[in-house]
């Protein structure tokens, strides 16, 4: 009798746990399966709908993030504009607690510099950039304060400033200037926006580890991991736009963009691990530095002795990524708007052109000249045009923040740590309450003191280079490059955009153009 009663309850027990498990996965199920079903509705209500974003009840804004994504930097100017400055962006109020976003440039100095250890970038931020690791770029707290001091400690220091010029003037006369002159002979177009990308990437491993990877150069050859920070820049675009379920399932499937981004990681790192096995290679033969000064690698390994075993290396590969981040494609990104904003505004090109002249040395005046440090300094006007460049065209339209307590912003936005904050620098420059009435103009008077000088704005008006404890310490390196690329450029070419080349920013997480930029040149002095 008791064993009859013993199997019953043990069954009664099983059928519990089975019913159990069998609810726990229909309830999983229907949290897929409804998402799924209201994407698709959505789809079939506003596929190929060019309209105004609006606020649905229950959606929110998730047509407008979903459908017309590939329009969503202009979308949200245009929100921005409307609800003076600020706004709720919501999708499925079930799934999802919101973003802020806001363009007042109040609130950003109150979270990138006033309230600053409030505002990290955060675990969610780590995890959806994590095909760059957890370097200077991602990390916070403790981590980013100690890598922090490094950089700025390098960006500081005389021999690298030294490499930093010596390796941008050694890549525009040996990299750019050989591409260029070879399309003028052969009146071949070029893609500027792939050519100031290589530069880039060229230029960044010259101060990363003094290794020139010359992909630069007259065969422009395939590179593999430039093409995998462009893949990855996508895909990590759309997991900033998507709600968190819809990407963690494509990676969990390993479909669509998870996929791509899933090879990219996997390129990114490799490519990172070897140029670590050079330094490694290099520090092994009795140096820690290149011939021409202090590199980004060396700084880390003469800081601290926990940098020259094989444990440090993931925060070094993740540092190399970072810094390969933020120079590859912020300047590449401005130099491609800079050169289309200027083939648009004829009376800049001359005026830049004019400032070129002045500082050329007469017995040069009617040939070909590449401008040394010293003459790139004394370009103001043309500063000022690559300033409102990145006004109209930041390299990073989108940042992010979470808060870590709740708050109450500037502008009147009450927020908490459920939600994330997103600083939209695209609508920023675009907004008249910021900019004035003119502010669609290309300007680059705008810039110019009284005296002559480059005009001083606020970081968290113009957030280029970002704000606060966080502003871009590579700054003074960049706008270096690109003086010295524009110039080299100008001076000794006509340039031309390829007639009916379509121009329009492509979804990623730079601002690049989707199309990349087609041009012919012409050496003016051959």
């Amino acid at each position: 009798m008791d064993s009859t009663i013993n199997r019953a309850q043990t069954e009664s027990n099983a059928a519990s746990k089975l019913f159990g498990t069998a609810m726990a996965l229909t309830g999983y199920v229907c949290q897929i399966l409804v998402p799924v079903i209201g994407l698709f509705l959505l789809l079939v209500l506003f596929k190929g709908k060019n309209i105004i974003p609006r606020h649905w009840p229950l959606i929110g804004y998730l047509e407008a993030v979903l459908f017309q994504h590939d329009r969503v930097l202009d979308l949200g100017f245009q929100v921005l504009e409307r609800r003076g400055g600020s706004f709720f962006l919501r999708g499925l109020w079930f799934l999802n607690p919101g973003m802020l976003v806001t363009c007042v440039p109040a609130d950003a100095q109150h979270v990138m510099s006033t309230n600053f250890w409030n505002f990290p970038k955060g675990s969610d931020f780590r995890m959806m950039f994590d095909a760059f690791g957890n370097g200077m770029f991602a990390c916070d707290s403790e981590d980013w304060s100690f890598q922090r001091r490094i950089g700025r400690a390098l960006c500081n220091h005389q021999a690298f400033q030294t490499l930093s010029v010596k390796a941008a003037l050694d890549k525009v006369e040996n990299g750019l200037i050989p591409v260029l002159e070879q399309a003028s002979q052969k009146c071949l177009a070029l893609d500027f926006q792939d050519l100031f990308q290589r530069f880039g990437l060229d230029s960044s491993f010259a101060l990363i580890n003094g290794r020139d990877p010359n992909s630069l150069c007259l065969d422009l050859p395939d590179v593999p991991v430039a093409s995998a920070m462009d893949e990855a820049g996508k895909a990590i675009f759309l997991r900033l736009l998507y709600p968190k379920y819809i990407w963690k399932l494509q990676r969990w499937l390993g479909i669509g963009s998870e996929r791509i981004l899933s090879a990219a990681k996997k390129t990114l790192y490799d490519f990172a691990a070897d140029q670590l096995s050079f330094m490694r290679e290099r520090s092994n033969m009795g140096t820690n530095q290149t011939d021409d000064g202090l590199d980004f690698l060396s700084a880390y390994v003469n800081e601290d002795e926990a940098f020259r075993s094989p444990a440090g290396d993931k925060v070094l590969i993740d540092n190399i990524l970072s810094f390969l981040l933020a120079g590859k494609d912020t300047t590449s990104s401005a130099l491609s708007w800079f050169f289309w904003l200027v083939s648009l505004n004829p009376s800049v090109e001359t005026k830049i052109i004019e400032e070129l002249k002045a500082v050329v040395p007469a017995k040069e005046a009617d040939k070909g000249h590449l401008f040394e440090a010293e003459e790139l300094s004394k370009l103001v006007y043309l500063q000022a045009a690559l300033c409102e460049t990145l006004r109209l065209f930041p390299p990073v339209p989108l940042q992010t923040r979470t808060p870590l307590q709740p708050d109450i912003l500037p502008s009147g936005s009450p927020i908490d740590p459920s939600m994330k904050i997103i600083f939209h620098a695209y609508a920023m420059g675009r907004m008249s309450s910021v900019w004035g009435k003119d502010c669609l103009e290309f300007k680059p008077e705008r810039w110019v003191s009284e005296e002559g000088r480059i005009k001083h704005e606020p970081a968290y008006k113009f957030l280029s280079f970002s704000a606060g404890p966080r502003i871009c310490l590579g700054k003074e390196v960049a706008f270096f490059q690109m003086k010295a690329v524009a110039a080299a450029i100008m001076h000794n070419y006509h340039f031309q955009v390829v007639e009916g080349h379509p121009v329009v920013p492509a979804l990623s997480l730079f601002l690049h153009m989707k199309h990349g930029l087609m041009v012919k040149v012409k050496n003016k002095w051959a």
